[in-house]
């Protein structure tokens, strides 16, 4: 009896390892990468068969933008709010962020 274990699996590509400064915390730590999908036998990827779109994603922050610097993953709801320089939401009563520690 044979077993045929295959399939696409993604993976992440480093597209170009110069470190840019991020948009939203001023690290030097954003690398552009995208997501391929790689044609897979016994988990082990073969070939690419889609690449994915760039994007900048910050090592630091963890904050991911598309190519023209817009961030991705903001999911903003009505009436909270957010550091004007990392994003990242934080009570109504805070003047200093305590993710980036810049004043708000």
């Amino acid at each position: 009896m044979f077993f045929f274990i295959g399939g696409i699996q993604p993976k992440t590509i480093t597209v170009d390892r110069q470190p840019r400064s991020c948009p939203a915390c001023s690290h030097f730590e954003a690398y552009l990468k995208r997501v391929d999908h790689y044609l897979s036998l016994f988990f082990i990827p073969l070939f690419a068969v889609k690449r994915g779109n760039p994007f900048l994603i910050c090592e630091n922050c963890n904050t991911i933008f598309d190519e023209h610097s817009y961030r991705m993953d903001v999911d903003r709801k009505v009436g909270e709010k957010r550091c004007p320089h990392c994003e990242r939401r934080i009570d109504p009563d805070f003047t200093f962020c305590p993710y980036c520690g810049k004043a708000i």
